[in-house]
């Protein structure tokens, strides 16, 4: 076989060719998993909500509806109702103020604000140090407690909520993530 000259010409011929062929098996690949990657995304979120809000008989994620945080962006609103009946709110919450960036939160609410649970959905946190939040010792605090009398900040800044050990900055950022999900959901008015 004779060897093809390499020109100019020749070497765009080739690239644009493998080219083209990468990016078919690219596109193959993403239209072969793109619906188990949204089912699993869909699923993640829908346990979150059943960790965070009392036993409901409706589709939260088909109810849901975005509320303003009154800080130029919105939260979305997941009501759980059982035989009709309001049971609970799970608010979709973050923080960009921790120490590794930005933390995401399912928050549980009582119709009357009271905190039922909370489920960390993301963070990047110091491992040991800021990834304790997703511990139930540290999580556990805000469970039952209404945020109308239970002050979200922790000690060192006058609040009631004790901080990880050597991880202020978290515990700051996860008292505002909760916090901007009660104040969303008190001022947008409950669905």
């Amino acid at each position: 076989m004779a060897k093809t000259e390499s020109t100019f010409k020749n070497m765009v011929l080739s690239l644009t060719l493998i080219s083209l062929g990468a990016s078919a098996c690219l596109g193959f690949v993403y239209e072969l998993t793109k619906e188990p990657i949204a089912l699993s995304v869909l699923n993640k979120k829908l346990d979150a909500i059943r960790q965070v809000v009392p036993e409901f008989t409706n589709n939260p994620n088909e109810e849901m509806y975005r509320l303003p945080t009154g800080e130029g962006d919105s939260l979305d609103i997941y009501p759980a109702k059982k035989d009709g009946q309001i049971v609970g709110y799970a608010v979709s919450t973050y923080s960009k103020t921790a120490f590794s960036g930005n933390i995401s939160l399912m928050a549980g609410f009582k119709p009357d604000g009271t905190i039922l649970n909370i489920k960390v959905l993301e963070q990047k946190e110091t491992p040991g140090l800021g990834t304790k939040m997703t511990e139930h010792g540290f999580k556990d605090q805000f469970n039952n407690k209404n945020p109308a009398q239970f002050h979200l900040k922790v000690k060192k800044d006058g609040g009631q909520v004790d901080a990880i050990t050597a991880a202020t900055i978290s515990s700051r950022a996860f008292c505002d993530a909760v916090q901007r999900a009660y104040n969303t959901l008190q001022k947008g008015g409950q669905k």
